[in-house]
């Protein structure tokens, strides 16, 4: 994959006064959007964090049933417009669109924060933007230089270096943060085929699709939670959990999908850099947690590591065109 396919194309110079226009505006549509996706995700990790905080919901409940209820609201405008099946191929890559966000990054965050804070948690996913970035990269067989390797490897042990030092954590991660990595590898391979797939199917078809695919698997795991644990939970709690199954799971995606398949697709995604910014903020805000010089400390890392990855990668296709 290369970020050729939004700007000019081969053999050209520059973009015709003609084009330039609309590719601005795109471009500044795809920026919009992204941002949107953005401030939805900024909330799901302390939404979370409060749905499984005092175990009136299971993590398997929370991480399955969010999903089951976004697949019902994406069923409905598939049905109403009567898009067309996928093809072929299009069914694995939703797959492995489904498996990274739909199964893997929900249930995965559920149970790492069931102990680790909504901060904690922030911190170790900002790797996800240089994540993304190395999995399109190793999706689009791109050769980046060295210095892309360089800047995520240094985000990947400055974010594991932060878990390991944290509190009673010393000399060692906690299984919340070897899950909470597990989540960012599976959000990152959902990100970047959804974005590719995205121009193909278009921006909700993805995600709905995904979430249909996966809807029987999901459905058969709330089961499982509801028959050994019927959940309860506070108005406040079922709040954040219908805001989980409404926006973080579809709404969201909505709005990131189009923005990734409207493009430039390395631009758009930069904008990640933001999410755990924001979401360091509501964990504050909305939790109390405090905010030590360790969590502001390794977020700065974590996150300037990851905007060099992804504009390092950015210039690269910038020069190739």
């Amino acid at each position: 994959m290369t970020d050729n396919s939004s700007a000019t194309l081969p053999g050209t110079s520059a973009i015709s006064p003609g084009r330039a226009e609309p590719a601005r505006h795109a471009g500044h549509a795809g920026h919009g959007w992204g941002l949107l996706g953005v401030a939805a995700f900024s909330f799901t990790v302390p939404f979370t964090r409060i749905t499984v905080e005092h175990g009136a919901m299971s993590p398997l409940f929370v991480g399955c049933g969010r999903a089951v209820i976004a697949a019902l609201l994406a069923a409905a405008p598939l049905t109403a417009t009567r898009q067309r099946l996928p093809r072929g191929l299009q069914w694995a890559r939703l797959g492995v669109v489904a498996a990274g966000v739909v199964v893997g990054f929900p249930l995965l965050t559920s149970f790492a924060l069931t102990t680790a804070s909504a901060g904690h948690g922030a911190v170790v996913i900002a790797l996800l933007p240089a994540t993304t970035a190395v999995i399109a990269v190793l999706r689009g067989r791109e050769r980046p230089p060295r210095t892309f390797w360089v800047t995520a490897g240094a985000g990947a042990l400055a974010a594991v270096a932060f878990a390991s030092l944290q509190g009673d954590r010393f000399g060692g991660l906690h299984w919340s943060d070897l899950l909470l990595l597990g989540a960012v590898g599976a959000a990152g391979t959902g990100y970047a085929e959804g974005g590719l797939l995205a121009r193909e199917l278009g921006a909700w078809q993805t995600i709905s699709w995904a979430l249909v695919l996966s809807a029987p698997l999901m459905a058969a795991g709330a089961g499982l939670s509801v028959a050994r644990h019927a959940p309860s939970g506070t108005p406040v709690e079922w709040a954040a959990f219908a805001y989980l199954g409404v926006v973080s799971m579809f709404l969201g995606f909505f709005a990131w999908y189009c923005g990734l398949a409207t493009g430039p697709m390395a631009q758009v995604s930069q904008i990640q850099l933001v999410q755990p910014v924001l979401t360091i903020c509501w964990a504050a805000l909305l939790l109390h947690e405090h905010l030590g010089w360790p969590t502001v400390l390794g977020a700065v890392a974590v996150i300037a590591c990851a905007a060099a990855a992804v504009r390092t990668r950015l210039g690269r296709a910038g020069g190739a065109r």
